[in-house]
């Protein structure tokens, strides 16, 4: 018996012990891995549950609206509300908690028995103040309690034979985005996803970000992607992200530089 399957026996295992669960799914390859494996075990007992949000990038909704249809999920896609939470739009250092409890509350309210998210054991090392809502709302974590990490969770997915969620590059909220202490907002959030959506047609599968920081407008590009890029293409690149910049956020210089995980954070974690 490989790695892989023996995480999906230990992941089949304790779903099966949940009995019936609802998934929170974000289009990520942690969410949706969780929820393929949720359905194959569970069947009808398992729902997942999708918050639409000018945070979430579309392209991670249409992921999930597709394998639902595929795989015949149990899909609820539901409004969260984050966005009208006045703590959420300060964009504090623990902005997660908020956005997490919203989304658990509004899981909760499905009343589906377990509450379940995609949450690995590398997360733990983070700082993840959604965590700490998670606690609040009883919410379980299947792939912590089995103990699997990202990497397993892709070679799972290959496993599985859903190659394109294992080759997903890791896209969090369009919120992690903004600096911390900039006001979140559906139009900073808009121009954000214009412009990555953007760069992804010319840089797919690449690692990439577009941040709105209190200085810049700064687009961010895996290193060794970014080091390959022409001068005229940089500059091919920085002239249609002004462009797409240009009605809200003008006054910001366009600064690209190499990806750096986080680098919207700032804060005492």
């Amino acid at each position: 018996m490989n790695s892989s399957e023996n995480n999906f026996n230990k992941l089949s295992d304790y779903l099966q012990s949940l009995g019936k669960v609802t998934v929170a799914i974000s289009g990520g390859v942690d969410s949706m891995t969780l929820a393929y494996v949720a359905h194959q075990v569970l069947g009808d007992n398992a729902k997942m549950v999708h918050s639409l949000s000018s945070a979430v990038p579309s392209q991670d909704t249409a992921r999930i609206e597709k394998y639902a249809e595929q795989y015949e999920w149990d899909l609820e896609l539901a409004k969260s509300g984050e966005l009208e939470d006045s703590n959420y739009q300060k964009n504090p250092v623990n902005r997660c908690y908020y956005c997490k409890s919203c989304l658990y509350s509004k899981l909760a309210s499905y009343q589906f028995g377990e509450l379940v998210s995609g949450t690995n054991l590398d997360d733990l090392d983070d700082y993840r103040p959604g965590l700490i809502a998670a606690k609040e709302h009883g919410v379980k974590h299947p792939y912590v309690e089995v103990g699997i990490d990202k990497q397993a969770i892709r070679l799972l997915s290959a496993y599985l034979n859903l190659p394109e969620l294992a080759a997903l590059p890791a896209s969090p909220c369009l919120s992690s985005r903004i600096e911390t202490g900039i006001q979140i907002n559906a139009s900073n959030l808009g121009v954000v996803e214009k412009v990555e959506r953007y760069l992804r047609q010319h840089l797919p599968n690449k690692t990439l970000r577009c941040r709105i920081q209190h200085n810049q407008v700064g687009v961010e590009i895996q290193s060794e992607v970014l080091a390959k890029l022409s001068v005229n293409e940089l500059a091919t690149l920085k002239s249609e992200v002004m462009s797409l910049t240009h009605d809200s956020l003008s006054e910001l210089p366009i600064q690209f530089m190499p990806y750096k995980m986080g680098s919207a954070f700032i804060g005492v974690k």
